[in-house]
């Protein structure tokens, strides 16, 4: 297998690209609302998600390269090839390509810095070390149930406010900021990152639904492990449900009825949903897995468009 497998192609299985529009996401919809509110920045909009991008993509070698040390990834997982544990890219240049990852990450948000400050230093930081520390490190928070709080929380709520942020924050205030200016960061920016963070977090669901056996077998206590078939997929449930009801509330508040465009994509929901609530294997739960992240990337440009519809009409 290893020898069939070139390199380019060995790389672009470990950086996962079916991920990254839970990456990308936030980065809409955080720039659809600072459109909707006159703050549109397009060139920090744009360091924005360039990082969002490097940021997944280290934390899914992160991923590979822990998993495998950890004897997670064993022969009788169920879903995609992960490239160390497949032994297809050697353990050390997987490690060295998510720090160099972390890095180029970090090296442009330099900029981002200089323009949010304090506020955006922090929430880099701690965005590489979460991604670290989600499968690596002495405890990873990954392995103790965790993951579903550090997805809905830096790749939905975090990330959709700091885009946000970094272009109110070009309008609102002088470079490096030692803390939020006042309506940078305003209760629209953190209830529109809800659905992100919802949705975001009902792939790691479907992931670990599908792995929970096999989690279990490697001691990998996921929150699908803990809890069980029933109350993930009631979990899945709530968190699709609320990525539903957000725009009704941005509607109900005022915004237009653009706002509603991503109900639209209920009918994948509910297609996904039938899935997620009848298999656990990986031949029905892995295209369904894709199919949450095509969910999550369709559901965050309605959600865009919707808001910032009335500011460009």
């Amino acid at each position: 297998m290893t020898e069939a497998v070139s390199p380019a192609k060995a790389w672009l299985m470990a950086a996962r690209p079916q991920t990254l529009p839970a990456g990308a996401a936030p980065v809409i919809v955080g720039t659809g609302l600072a459109i909707h509110d006159d703050f549109f920045a397009p060139v920090s909009a744009a360091f924005a998600l360039v990082g969002a991008l490097l940021l997944q993509i280290g934390t899914n070698f992160a991923n590979d390269y822990y998993d495998a040390v950890r004897g997670a990834d064993t022969e009788d997982r169920e879903g995609f090839t992960r490239v160390t544990a497949g032994g297809i890219i050697a353990p050390q240049s997987v490690k060295r390509a998510m720090y160099a990852t972390f890095g180029l990450a970090i090296l442009l948000g330099t900029y981002l810095v200089y323009l949010g400050g304090v506020p955006i230093l922090v929430i880099g930081l701690a965005s590489v070390a979460a991604g670290i520390t989600y499968t690596g490190g002495p405890l990873p928070y990954g392995y103790r149930g965790l993951g579903d709080v550090f997805v809905f929380v830096f790749f939905g709520l975090v990330a959709v406010a700091g885009t946000y942020y970094v272009q109110a924050v070009t309008y609102a205030a002088e470079p490096f900021p030692l803390w939020l200016p006042e309506g940078t960061v305003p209760l629209a920016a953190v209830v529109a990152a809800l659905p992100v963070a919802g949705l975001s977090t009902a792939i790691l669901v479907v992931n670990n639904i599908r792995d929970r056996e096999t989690d279990a077998a490697a001691g990998k206590r996921t929150l699908a492990v803990m809890l069980g078939y029933r109350l993930s997929r009631i979990e899945w449930t709530a968190l699709v449900g609320m990525a539903y009801a957000v725009p009704v509330v941005f509607w109900a508040a005022g915004y237009g009825l653009s706002v509603l465009l991503p109900l639209l994509t209920a009918p994948l929901a509910v297609s996904l949903g039938g899935t997620v609530w009848t298999h656990t294997d990986g031949e029905a739960l892995n295209p369904a897995l894709e199919r949450t992240g095509q969910l999550l990337f369709a559901h965050s440009l309605a959600f865009a468009v919707g808001l910032a519809a009335p500011a460009l009409v």
